[in-house]
């Protein structure tokens, strides 16, 4: 029997499925293994780490097929070096690198047309048009864009707590949460631990805002608000490539748009006002894409 290893490695952790056949015998996670310049090999060792688990579970040594979705390939350079690093491993006979993005496509609406929104540790908007063809908006990277974030909800809550110690902005809940239980203990630490933080240590921080604004924070719902905002004019910039007058399929993905934590529910009611969307309701799983797009192959 065939057996396929499904893999999303983004920019907060690497989730693996491995299926035999039809069936999905085994799950892990792992750390981050998204791609970045010139470290694809590195992102190939903690990809292995987190496939060898699932495949341990099962009792296995390889699978037959391996589809890698990975945040950072975009360009054939880091593809190619990341799937000659996944083939050392030999984690599978055949391996397959693509983008992170397609495997969430996938996973959402198969070869239909539609929208994916994902706001992770950075953010995106991917839709294949009725046509067919891929368009991408945002995923530019912390320096220059991941607008709606969790890296951009939590330098946002860096920023307010920075103005609020100097009097240039309110006093908000989120001066305490991050010096009581957070990443430093006093205002002095927390700029010494801002400066060396990358970004997922920088999003991790987006909890925090969505517990303030619970509780009522002002700041932290402004933060929200504004976060909800950049999300749907990346949505916003997709839409003429559909028909007018006609519901848009939109899925969503990425922790900071889980039910509850405020962002998703205040950012589908910004894009209520911009045009008219099915929401796929169910959970989107970007690794269940990658396991389809390897059982494709295997058949195809």
């Amino acid at each position: 029997m065939t057996t396929f290893l499904g893999i999303d490695a983004g920019g907060s952790k690497t989730l693996v499925l491995l299926a035999r056949d039809g069936e999905v015998i085994a799950r892990a996670s792992g750390a981050p293994g998204a791609v970045r310049p010139g470290r694809a090999l590195q992102a190939a060792t903690k990809i292995a780490a987190a496939a060898r688990q699932a495949l341990t579970q099962a009792g296995l040594l390889q699978a037959d097929v391996l589809v890698a979705g990975a945040a950072g390939v975009g360009r054939e350079p880091e593809r190619t070096e990341l799937r000659e690093g996944l083939r050392n491993e030999r984690l599978a006979t055949r391996n397959i690198v693509t983008g992170d993005l397609d495997i969430a496509l996938e996973a959402a609406f198969g070869d239909r047309p539609g929208i994916v929104l994902i706001s992770g540790t950075g953010s995106v908007a991917v839709a294949r048009a009725p046509d067919g063809t891929v368009h991408r908006r945002g995923g530019l990277g912390w320096q220059i864009g991941d607008e709606g974030s969790g890296f951009a909800l939590g330098r946002a809550a860096l920023v307010a707590i920075g103005k609020a110690h100097d009097g240039r902005g309110p006093a908000t809940a989120l001066t305490e949460s991050l010096l009581k239980g957070g990443p430093a203990p006093d205002f002095d630490s927390l700029i010494r631990w801002a400066g060396s933080a990358d970004p997922p240590e920088i999003a991790a921080l987006a909890p925090r805002v969505y517990a303030a604004a619970a509780l009522g924070d002002e700041v932290a719902r402004t933060i929200i608000g504004t976060a909800a905002d950049e999300l749907a004019q990346l949505v916003a910039s997709l839409t003429p490539l559909f028909p007018p007058r006609k519901p848009i399929p939109l899925a969503i993905a990425g922790g900071n748009l889980d039910p509850g934590r405020g962002l998703r529910e205040t950012a589908l009611a910004r894009l209520g006002a911009v045009s008219r969307f099915s929401v796929r309701e169910a959970r989107l799983e970007p690794v269940e894409g990658a396991l389809a797009m390897a059982r494709r192959a295997a058949t195809g």
